[in-house]
């Protein structure tokens, strides 16, 4: 009960950094994010997780943005993708910050509960992973959610694109959280 406990505060730590990025960056862009089409979202996501592998590979970076703050952004992105898929696809009208972030907070919720059940059942196994699964789990679900837009969204026997985003979403904050004990590169 302690280690979920734990997991829960650190959890919604990551996410209420995340959220908070979030909801600053609508109010200087508003929600220009609109504009894009559910593989433009997962190729936002599939350039942060590979700057990701190539820091990783590389050891070194010359650009100053750190690697918890690309998960940052893949996290964000994923809620922009989860968003989305839940509206009209030809409305690109402005989204007021107070309906955004009760966006937000819905799809944010629904992964939170998702990341319950997982590790109820998994035993929290995320906390043994290495930050490269992370990247590399990450840009695998990018090529799935790439592979059933390619299926024009059908799938056979596979979860959907919101669910591959929701993984993503809290692979994210996995990493974040890891970031956060010092026992991931940040």
């Amino acid at each position: 009960m302690e280690n979920e406990a734990t997991t829960n505060l650190q959890y919604d730590q990551a996410l209420g950094s995340c959220r908070k990025v979030f909801l600053d960056k609508s109010r200087d862009y508003g929600t220009s994010w609109r504009a894009l089409r559910t593989i433009s979202v997962a190729d936002q996501i599939y350039i942060k997780a590979q700057r990701i592998r190539t820091i990783q590979e590389k050891g070194s970076q010359r650009i100053g943005d750190s690697i918890a703050s690309e998960f940052s952004g893949i996290a964000n992105y994923s809620i922009i993708g989860l968003i989305q898929l839940g509206l009209r696809r030809d409305a690109l009208e402005e989204i007021g910050l107070e309906e955004v972030a009760g966006l937000y907070d819905i799809h944010a919720a629904e992964a939170r509960a998702l990341m319950l059940d997982k590790n109820h059942d998994y035993g929290e196994a995320w906390r043994g992973m290495s930050q490269e699964s992370f990247a590399d789990l990450i840009l695998a679900k990018v090529l799935r959610i790439r592979q059933i837009l390619a299926n024009e969204g059908r799938t056979v026997s596979s979860e959907g694109i919101g669910p591959n985003f929701s993984d993503i979403f809290n692979y994210s904050l996995f990493a974040l959280v890891l970031i956060a004990e010092g026992r991931h590169k940040g």
